[in-house]
């Protein structure tokens, strides 16, 4: 079974999201948007499409609850309830519930050291 494909996103907390996007524009001439991150897109010919996120959270955020850190990986992943799956019968800590949207289906692992990981099965055609 196919797991991990890329990376879809990283996500940390900021104590000034807005302050530190425009850091991050200015500086590093990351193309940050109006809702506060930047996508950066990849592929080409023979390759496949996507796009991975950076994405500055507040710090008071609970997005990354039960996660000990101040940031999150996003993961693409071929199969997300497959890949639940597995991970549960290997032992793993993953939380009981999942999300879908338009953007496809999200489920999360707690890895060993507390980190929460956001695992994202893109929609059809992402």
């Amino acid at each position: 079974m196919q797991r991990v494909t890329g990376i879809g996103g990283i996500f940390f907390k900021a104590a000034d999201p807005k302050g530190l996007g425009a850091w991050y524009r200015e500086h590093l001439g990351l193309d940050v948007a109006g809702w506060g991150g930047a996508v950066f897109q990849w592929g080409g010919p023979g390759s496949p499409h996507g796009a991975t996120v950076w994405s500055p959270f507040a710090q008071d955020t609970g997005y990354m609850t039960p996660g000990s850190a101040s940031f999150m990986v996003n993961f693409r992943v071929a199969d997300l309830d497959a890949l639940l799956a597995a991970l549960r019968a290997e032992g793993c800590h993953v939380l009981d519930r999942t999300e879908t949207s338009e953007q496809g289906k999200f489920g999360w692992v707690i890895d060993p050291e507390g980190n929460k990981v956001e695992l994202w099965e893109p929609a059809s055609g992402q």
